[in-house]
């Protein structure tokens, strides 16, 4: 488990406790998502779900401000399922596209967009990915 500075943590509470509630609920929704960074979690059939998210600054690309990868690992180490915004990809048209970041799913070779609508959301939707992957492909 990674320590945080304690300042750190009373300012993030001094300034969630200014913030409306709305905007309270938002920043500990993304909290929430952000304490996962770096765990893993060994699953059955030797499969394995690791958390990625780091604070970044807000951009057209990542309006939450949260760069993630949520990914579901089979026993030989290869992602099978990803969800991320954390690189560009180039679309699948072929000809005259520009390389794109925006929240996606990986599904094995795959790439879906992904709209992004909360941390709460997008755990829910990558726990429900796991479960009908591990169910479907054993």
């Amino acid at each position: 488990m990674k320590k945080v500075d304690k300042h750190f943590k009373l300012d993030l509470k001094e300034s969630i406790l200014s913030l409306d509630d709305n905007k309270r609920e938002i920043l500990n929704d993304l909290e929430n998502l952000l304490n996962l960074d770096g765990e893993v979690f060994p699953m059955d059939s030797g499969y394995w779900v690791k958390f990625e998210a780091k604070r970044v600054d807000a951009s057209t690309s990542i309006p939450h401000g949260v760069k993630y990868s949520l990914t579901l690992h089979d026993k030989l180490n290869r992602r099978v399922i990803g969800y991320d915004n954390s690189h560009s990809f180039k679309p699948k048209q072929k000809y005259g596209t520009k390389k794109e970041t925006y929240d996606h799913i990986h599904k094995k070779m795959d790439i879906v967009t992904y709209e992004f609508k909360s941390a709460t959301q997008l755990l829910e939707d990558f726990w429900k990915s796991v479960e009908y992957y591990m169910e479907n492909n054993r």
